[in-house]
């Protein structure tokens, strides 16, 4: 019912009919669209976006607003009050199947105290003809139930010194210690029961390490330590003269050729004289 037709049927504006609705409709909106600029911080709304023509979008619902009280007024209707619930209720069930993280066990940081003292003893094994080092490591102020460790480092490994393929790296470490490292030959350590042992004394906080460096290539090929006679075949043949090369006389001893062997044409060969004896003067010619 229009306003003209209210008066002339003796009605009062706003008494009721359509038109009233529609107004307190738009009334209500606009009371939320004030409060709701009042009381709502737009840029944290996770949904809300302008878009490059100005207007303003509703990423959750997929609507367009012509402004931010519009937007507002639509986050208080029904549907996107909807959609909020079943964002939340899917993300509570994802959440739910999601594995557990697994916590990390926090990182201890140590207050390191110095570097340990220690003695190196060179050792030679007459027997086996082999070079060993002996290390002793002192430990006192080592932390409780702990261990030292240790380590061969390849001389392209280490960043401290320029790579020299001739060494190698043995690395010691224990808490709350410094790490200290030899420099060693860059030989080939002889794991061989027997040959590496180590030993933790927890009374003497000393820790000991010794290995053996296994023999050169050539005395291993040969058979043992030099002053031994290799065994038999070890000693390659010589090898044979070129052709057209007659090789050399057979080795005499005593004037008696070896044993399998006949003597030359014409007899064995005649003894040299005894010293201080003057062989007979020729005979003269035609006797």
């Amino acid at each position: 019912m229009s306003f003209i037709a209210a008066r002339e049927h003796g009605a009062k504006p706003g008494s009721g009919g359509p038109a009233s609705a529609q107004n307190e409709a738009i009334d209500r909106r606009e009371r939320l669209r004030r409060l709701a600029l009042e009381t709502i911080d737009l840029t944290k709304d996770p949904y809300f976006m302008r878009n490059h023509l100005g207007q303003y979008e509703c990423r959750l619902c997929l609507t367009l607003h012509t402004n931010e009280g519009n937007y507002l007024a639509h986050t208080q209707g029904k549907r996107h009050q909807q959609n909020l619930a079943k964002r939340a209720a899917r993300e509570a069930a994802e959440k739910a199947a999601a594995p557990a993280p697994q916590k990390r066990a926090p990182i201890r940081k140590t207050v390191k105290i110095g570097r340990p003292g220690y003695r190196v003893t060179k050792q030679f094994d007459q027997g086996s003809q082999q070079r060993s080092l002996l290390f002793q490591i002192e430990y006192p102020e080592i932390e409780e139930g702990s261990k030292p460790r240790h380590r061969f480092m390849s001389a392209y490994e280490q960043r401290v010194e320029t790579a020299d393929k001739s060494f190698q790296y043995l690395i010691f470490a224990a808490e709350p210690y410094e790490n200290i490292s030899f420099k060693i030959p860059n030989a080939e350590v002889d794991r061989g029961e027997g040959k590496m042992f180590t030993h933790w004394d927890p009374d003497n906080k000393v820790f000991s390490l010794q290995f053996y460096f296994a023999r050169p290539r050539d005395q291993q090929h040969m058979g043992g330590p030099p002053g031994m006679m290799p065994p038999p075949g070890a000693i390659p043949p010589p090898p044979m003269p070129p052709p057209g090369i007659l090789p050399p006389p057979p080795m005499v001893m005593g004037g008696m050729p070896p044993m399998g062997m006949r003597p030359p044409p014409g007899g064995p060969p005649p003894p040299p004289p005894l010293p201080g004896f003057m062989p007979p003067p020729p005979p003269p010619p035609g006797f």
